[in-house]
C-alpha cells in the first residue's frame, strides 16, 4: 500500500527539518572547543542520550516488560548510538566538517533504505529512489567543493570518509531501530529513551577517559553543555516525534539537509569559502526535502 503524503507526515517532515538545523550547528560549535573529537562526541551524544532517558523514566518503567522482550533490538540501537559520535566527529576532525558531514548523512538514508527492504520487505518507491540520489549528489559536490579547498593529507581524508560511512550506517541503524520500536507499540518517550539511554551508559566511559579537556576552560565547556542540551537532546525529541510519522528511510533523507546547514555555517560564521560546486550542492538538498514534502516515499506489504 502506498503512504501518502499527509499533514502528519508533513509534521513530521518539518520536526526533522528542524532537527537537521539543529544539528548542522554542531560541526562549526566544536570549531570553538579544544578538545578532541571523541571527548566531544562522548560529551554530547552521551550526556543527550542519559537526558532523552531521564525524562523517560515514567514510560520506561511502564514498558520495561515490553522493551525486555526486545533486548536484542535494543542493544543494537544501544551500541549504534554509542559509535555513531564517536565516527561522526572524528570523521569531520579527519577530513574536514563539510566532507565527514555530507559522507554521513548521505550514505545513512541508503543505509536505511537497505535495512527497511531487508528487514521489513518494504517496497520504496521512485520518489525515495529519486530524493536519495538528488540528496547524495548534492552532498557529493559539497563535499568535493571542499576537497577541492582542503590541504589535508589524502590518508586522513581516505580515513574521515570511512569513519562517515560507520557513522551513516549507525545513525540509519539506530534510526531504524527506534522506528521499529514504535512500530511495535511502543511509546516514543520509551523507544527514544532506551536506545539512546543505553548508548549514553556506553559512552560514559569514553567520556571519563577523554573527557578532562573538556573541563579545562569556560569555552570548551560552555561548547559541551549546548551540544548535549540543543542539538542532541532537543534534536532527539524532534527526531523522535518525526519518527513517528514518516518511515526510517525518509527521516534520514529529510536530515540531509544537515550538511548544507554545516556548509552555509562554515560559510557565515567561520568564514570558509563556498565555491559554486557546493551551492549547487546546496540546491539539489533543497529539492530532496520539497520531494519528500510532496511525494509518497515508501510502501509496505504489511499492512
Amino acid at each position: 500500500m502506498t503512504t501518502r503524503s499527509h499533514p502528519g507526515a508533513t509534521l513530521g517532515v518539518l520536526a526533522l527539518l528542524v532537527t537537521s538545523i539543529l544539528w548542522g550547528t554542531t560541526g562549526t560549535a566544536a570549531t570553538f572547543s579544544t578538545a578532541g573529537p571523541l571527548a566531544i562526541g562522548a560529551a554530547s551524544l552521551g550526556i543527550g542520550g542519559l537526558l532523552q532517558a531521564a525524562v523517560a523514566v515514567p514510560q520506561l518503567r511502564a514498558e520495561r516488560r515490553a522493551l525486555g522482550r526486545r533486548w536484542r533490538l535494543l542493544a543494537m540501537g544501544g551500541v549504534s548510538v554509542a559509535v555513531y559520535p564517536l565516527a561522526f566527529y572524528s570523521a569531520m576532525h579527519l577530513a574536514g566538517v563539510a566532507v565527514g558531514c555530507a559522507v554521513a548523512l548521505a550514505s545513512a538514508p541508503l543505509f536505511a533504505g537497505l535495512l527497511e527492504v531487508a528487514v521489513d520487505r518494504a517496497r520504496l518507491t521512485r520518489w525515495w529512489g529519486l530524493a536519495a540520489a538528488l540528496g547524495v549528489v548534492g552532498s557529493a559536490l559539497l563535499s568535493l567543493a571542499e576537497v577541492g579547498e582542503s590541504r589535508q593529507a589524502a590518508l586522513e581524508t581516505a580515513l574521515g570518509v570511512g569513519l562517515g560511512m560507520l557513522a551513516g550506517l549507525t545513525y540509519a541503524t539506530y534510526s531504524w531501530v527506534a522506528r521499529t520500536l514504535m512500530r511495535d507499540g511502543v511509546t516514543r518517550s520509551a523507544s527514544m529513551g532506551a536506545v539512546f539511554g543505553v548508548g549514553g551508559l556506553l559512552l560514559m566511559p569514553v567520556l571519563a577517559i577523554t573527557g578532562a579537556p573538556l573541563l579545562a576552560s569556560g569555552q570548551n565547556l560552555a561548547v559541551a553543555a549546548y551540544m548535549a542540551l540543543v542539538p542532541m537532546f532537543l534534536g532527539y525529541v524532534l527526531f523522535g516525534f518525526g519518527l513517528t510519522r514518516v518511515q526510517a528511510s525518509t527521516a534520514t533523507t529529510v536530515t540531509l539537509a544537515e550538511p548544507a546547514v554545516a556548509a552555509l555555517m562554515a560559510v557565515w560564521i567561520v568564514g570558509e569559502r563556498l565555491p559554486l560546486m557546493g551551492w549547487v550542492g546546496l540546491v539539489l538538498i533543497g529539492a530532496v526535502l520539497v520531494i519528500l514534502v510532496v511525494a509518497p516515499t515508501n510502501r509496505s506489504d504489511v499492512s
